[in-house]
């Protein structure tokens, strides 16, 4: 499906109560899955609706054994997912699976964690390519306890093997060696350990969690919404008259999601962040006074995509460093940039880590914006309507982390037609 976003001079927002609300963190909510798997006491309110968490609960209601061969369970392009589950089903003692998942998911390696899981005792192969999914998983009871990692990789890997530490017989010491990144996922990941009644420590470079097979009391758990869907409705206020704003539920001021790191970038942008009880208003407040901007997204990968094609519709110029995770997510996020901005008329270079965007004031009109099956994709180019009419190709994808993405613009004055 590929939507005409028609140019819009503003946003029809007089109504001072619109409210847009967004559904619960993905990252939360996926990590939470698993944990409710492992401790069934565990009650979870606000669940994320993207096809992300789909996949990771019909992986985990549908884990009984029906036969005696292995059983196929297809993640489709969830990355997380993929990471997730195959620590879940490492330690699922006499149960037999097959991760498989999308083609591009049969390009994303896998190596890292499984070697990890296999110092820990873990018994998975690869069904076809070495280092890649899918992979044939024999749950067993895992006694080794300690395992080191290189510090800079996904944070997916390390959450990975948290998640199912407090489960292992003598728990988990994880060493991350060399400099860490993605810390506020790390982080994450340990606070909802310890949420939920886990006992963990942090210190330098290394992580230990103590065992614990059971929580006596039942919990229950409010996720809040995920911040990387809040980045596009940042970008939209960024792009529009002073004094347009917009609330968002339902989001709190001391996040444990690295992506609310959103409130302070885009003050850049003259985006004001008013937090109030459960809920944060946008507001346009004054016109960007920089000619570019420099950022460290090692801790927020995931906005890059928003905050690159976001200064390029401001007609400025950006530097963004610490992608080196975004080569191998849904797509090739850089280059995928790279190719679709310079088609509106930027001027843009990237390396195996970095994006640079010259700055410009001409946008080229009724471009085509190839999605790659990435959700963020197109949702991080859809803003640009408050500047030029855009196509966006294979629309749907945005299910995958925001299904009603495309309604909730239309509640504020996008105008987007079928094609």
């Amino acid at each position: 499906m590929d939507l005409l976003l028609k140019h819009i001079a503003k946003l029809e927002t007089h109504d001072s109560k619109l409210e847009i609300s967004i559904t619960g963190s993905k990252s939360e909510t996926n990590r939470l899955l698993l944990l409710q798997a492992l401790y069934p006491n565990l009650t979870l309110k606000n669940t994320s609706n993207s096809d992300d968490s789909e996949v990771m609960i019909q992986a985990l209601q549908n884990s009984q054994p029906k036969t005696h061969n292995p059983q196929l369970i297809d993640i489709h392009h969830a990355g997380t997912a993929m990471r997730f589950l195959t620590a879940y089903f490492a330690i699922q003692e006499n149960r037999e699976v097959v991760l498989t998942g999308s083609s591009r998911m049969h390009e994303r390696p896998i190596k890292i964690l499984v070697e990890a899981l296999r110092q820990l005792g873990a018994e998975i192969s690869y069904e076809s390519n070495e280092g890649f999914p899918p992979i044939k998983i024999k749950g067993k009871k895992l006694t080794q306890n300690k395992v080191a990692l290189p510090a800079n990789v996904s944070s997916q890997y390390i959450s990975a093997l948290l998640l199912i530490a407090p489960k292992l017989k003598n728990g988990l010491e994880l060493t991350l060696e060399g400099k860490i990144t993605s810390i506020p996922y790390i982080k994450m990941t340990l606070e909802l350990l310890n949420e939920i009644g886990i006992e963990t420590y942090f210190v330098g470079n290394k992580i230990i969690i103590n065992p614990k097979s059971t929580i006596q009391n039942p919990k229950a758990i409010i996720i809040e919404s995920d911040w990387s869907s809040a980045s596009y409705f940042y970008s939209i206020i960024a792009l529009s008259e002073i004094g347009t704003e917009i609330t968002l539920s339902s989001y709190k001021k001391n996040s444990l999601q690295g992506d609310s790191a959103l409130a302070e970038i885009y003050k850049n942008f003259g985006v004001e962040t008013i937090f109030e009880t459960n809920l944060i208003i946008l507001k346009k407040t004054n016109n960007y006074q920089l000619s570019i901007i420099h950022y460290q997204l090692n801790n927020s990968p995931d906005i890059a995509q928003t905050i690159a094609v976001n200064c390029f519709g401001l007609g400025i110029g950006c530097h963004l460093t610490g992608l080196h995770t975004l080569k191998i997510k849904e797509t090739d996020r850089l280059e995928a940039l790279k190719t679709e901005l310079s088609k509106l008329g930027a001027l843009v270079s990237v390396t195996y880590n970095s994006l640079t965007l010259k700055p410009s004031n001409h946008i080229n009109p009724n471009c085509s914006i190839k999605t790659y099956q990435d959700h963020r994709m197109a949702m991080a180019f859809a803003p640009l309507a408050l500047k030029t009419s855009i196509i966006i190709e294979e629309a749907e994808v945005v299910s995958k982390s925001y299904p009603t993405f495309w309604e909730d613009l239309k509640r504020i004055g996008f105008n987007i037609y079928k094609l």
